[in-house]
């Protein structure tokens, strides 16, 4: 049985991600009491068509710790469950603008908490399940179709136990994301962007690749880059690590991250059957 947990603060995308699951053939839950997880698995594993199930749990029902239940669930016989934690958030400001165009009630705020202050408090709450979480998704600069998207080819189509990993292009101008796992600083590599002739392109353009791989230096970074994370993968891989976010952050993430994370993904697609793209400041993800 694959039993994934989806959870984070509300207006993060809980709910498209579980629907996106619910479509790909998984039986869903929608918001779980979370002392129940134990009893879901033991009432549910022989039963074939339960062998996909995902929950969304939010603030509302941790009557007990997630480090509890998690402990119940790693006492049961290994091969009865698979469990995935998945997290959403995303930035205070960009859930105050998601609230106030919906006129959603937050579920924590009431007559003596405000809404910024149910925010803040959600994410108080949910930090035990923050801190486990086998994949954090940033949803801060996602549309909904970005998110449905990285959940079907990130979660539902993960077969077994390989590792899915996503590239993520990123400018540091706009902020690291927050749900990388490692992120490499490419911005010492020649910068197309002071052409007049190619600052209009980006790193997925022909004139932008070929820039770039005439350039010593920047196929020495990629293959270093590509060394790293061929040499730590397998660990993680052993850790029973589900998933790996590498960032790759130029100044402007137009350019270099684009081109870097595309050649990445490209010489990674060879080794891994999961291995996506997402260029964060161009809202594209493959």
């Amino acid at each position: 049985m694959r039993l994934v947990v989806i959870s984070g603060r509300s207006g993060s995308g809980k709910s498209s991600a579980l629907h996106v699951l619910e479509d790909c053939g998984f039986y869903c839950i929608d918001n779980l009491p979370i002392g129940l997880l134990d009893d879901l698995v033991l009432e549910t594993h022989n039963e074939e068509r339960l062998k996909k199930v995902a929950v969304s749990v939010d603030a509302r029902n941790l009557a007990h710790t997630f480090e509890q239940i998690q402990n119940t669930l790693h006492n049961l016989p290994h091969h009865e469950y698979k469990l995935e934690v998945i997290y959403l958030d995303a930035g205070d400001d960009v859930l105050l603008q998601r609230f106030s165009a919906t006129r959603r009630k937050h579920p924590l705020t009431n007559d003596a908490t405000s809404l910024s202050e149910a925010i803040d408090q959600e994410r108080q709450l949910l930090e035990p399940i923050a801190n486990i979480a086998d994949l954090t998704l940033d949803t801060t600069s996602m549309s909904v179709h970005e998110l449905r998207f990285l959940i079907k080819k990130r979660v539902a189509e993960k077969e077994g136990s390989d590792i899915a990993i996503l590239f993520k292009s990123f400018g540091f101008k706009y902020g690291i994301p927050k749900d990388a796992d490692y992120v490499f600083d490419v911005r010492n590599l020649p910068n197309p962007y002071w052409d007049p002739a190619l600052r209009q392109f980006t790193g997925r353009d022909k004139e932008i690749q070929d820039f770039l791989s005439s350039k010593e230096e920047v196929g020495r970074m990629q293959r270093d880059i590509a060394q790293f994370v061929d040499n730590w993968l397998p660990s993680f891989i052993e850790a029973n690590r589900s998933y790996m976010t590498i960032a790759i952050g130029c100044t402007g993430g137009q350019h270099r991250s684009v081109f870097m994370a595309e050649q990445l993904a490209g010489q990674f697609r060879d080794q891994f059957a999961n291995v996506q793209v997402r260029h964060r400041e161009q809202a594209i993800v493959e």
